[in-house]
């Protein structure tokens, strides 16, 4: 019998995401409910996914052509709902999927942060969990009033600390401080709950929470370190990590030097799920879904441009400034999202940036899954035996009522007629859930 994998999903963090996108509806004024998000939450939570990763950006895209207009008027990453708001209204509609809320820590203060998600952990009982990311946007920090973002490296040091202060917040609260004794009249052993007195750095904050502790000791952090100094960051801290490695060699290299890291800071393998993002496209029919395959490829290279100013956000490069015929010149770097910057150049190999851009991440994610639910379900199950583990987190581009119940209705019992897939959620908690096998 094959060992089961996990499942999860990357939720691109607005229901109009899917603008323009055939079976989208009237998404464009109906955008504000976030029915959809809670519809989704349901449906993964019925199909007996690990969790919904919801990600954000705190900012309108200028990276291209020096304006904001194409991200405007394509519903570029904009508009963006606050994350909090829909993560606790994801938690009360379900009872045992995790929901993974995106927010970074240059915009955050520690206290702040622990806060919000000790009380997500609290209304979820036990299902919360925290993206942790270290920001990458200039425009996103001067939202916050800060001159920009510091330098790639440095981000990370920054969030080492940072992860030392909300861990020693949610540790502020020791097991069985609640002690809600009606004859005595004691609510909280006051000798159980303790200052932080954190002095460091660069943050520095007194605690305790006042918030009260979280039920799984501190949420479930998800992270998605790509460059060598992300791998290390989330080796040290993360539960869970989102990756884009091309093909089973590179995914399997990544997991293996992020067990490496993980191992140099007395963590087990066993400690943190690696999940790759993949792309299914479904058919009835193998015929069917190659026709799908080429519909989604001929859309990309239709919305080039559109592409490419999503990219330009993420790697705060304005692709607008150069001749889209011409390779990207070889002195162009990034503050952002390096390996993102990393991918496209190995892609790239001398072609214009236009021709680059319409593959680029226009089909396949980690590995190509194309064909009927059942023949992507054995697929699925040949990549993760080759890998070592530990699952994928699914991420389309389009989501919608007709992409979720192909994924629910479809693809689902296809992995669990192979037992691929778990069937019924085995605790309560979301932690002992990713960590059950």
């Amino acid at each position: 019998m094959p060992k089961p994998f996990h499942i999860a999903w990357f939720l691109q963090g607005s229901s109009v995401q899917a603008w323009g996108e055939p079976w989208t509806g009237h998404i464009g004024t109906t955008w504000e409910q976030p029915e959809l998000f809670l519809n989704m939450a349901r449906a993964l939570e019925r199909a007996c996914f690990d969790y919904i990763l919801l990600e954000d950006s705190s900012y309108v895209g200028e990276s291209f052509g020096g304006s904001n207009e194409i991200y405007l008027k394509n519903g570029l990453s904009v508009p963006r709902q606050d994350p909090s708001v829909v993560a606790a209204l994801m938690t009360q509609v379900t009872s045992r999927i995790g929901i993974v809320p995106t927010f970074g820590t240059f915009a955050y203060p520690p206290y702040l942060l622990a806060r919000l998600m000790a009380t997500l952990d609290q209304v979820s009982a036990g299902r919360a969990g925290w993206n942790a990311v270290t920001g990458s946007s200039d425009f996103a920090a001067m939202n916050f009033g800060l001159p920009g973002m510091p330098e790639h490296d440095l981000r990370y040091d920054m969030a080492d600390e940072y992860m030392e202060v909300v861990q020693k917040l949610w540790g502020s609260w020791e097991p069985g401080a609640f002690v809600a004794d009606r004859k005595s009249g004691v609510l909280i052993d006051h000798g159980k709950v303790h200052r932080v007195n954190h002095e460091g750095k660069y943050f520095k904050t007194r605690g305790p929470l006042n918030s009260g502790p979280a039920p799984q000791g501190r949420p479930v952090i998800a992270q998605a370190g790509g460059s060598p100094r992300g791998r290390r960051f989330a080796a040290a801290h993360a539960d869970t990590i989102v990756v884009n490695a091309k093909g089973i060699d590179a995914m399997r290299a990544y997991r293996d030097d992020v067990h490496k890291n993980m191992a140099l800071h007395g963590r087990k393998a066993s400690d943190c799920k690696v999940l790759y993002l993949i792309n299914p496209i479904l058919g009835e029919t193998m015929e069917e879904a190659e026709q799908r395959k080429q519909k989604r490829a001929c859309r990309a290279k239709e919305h080039v441009l559109q592409r490419l100013a999503h990219f330009g956000k993420v790697t705060n490069i304005d692709f607008g400034k150069f001749d889209l015929d011409k390779p990207l010149p070889d002195d162009v770097t990034t503050n952002g999202h390096q390996q993102n910057l990393a991918e496209f150049r190995r892609m790239a190999a001398g072609r214009s940036i236009r021709k680059t851009m319409e593959s680029f991440n226009a089909v396949d994610l980690s590995v190509e899954l194309c064909g009927t639910c059942d023949s992507v379900a054995a697929r699925m199950g040949e990549v993760m035996q080759e890998v070592g583990g530990d699952g994928f987190l699914f991420s389309m581009p389009n989501v919608n009522r007709r992409t979720l119940a192909e994924i629910e209705d479809g693809l689902i019992p296809a992995l669990q007629d192979r037992g691929l897939v778990r069937t019924a959620y085995e605790h309560k908690h979301f932690r002992e859930n990713l960590l059950a096998f």
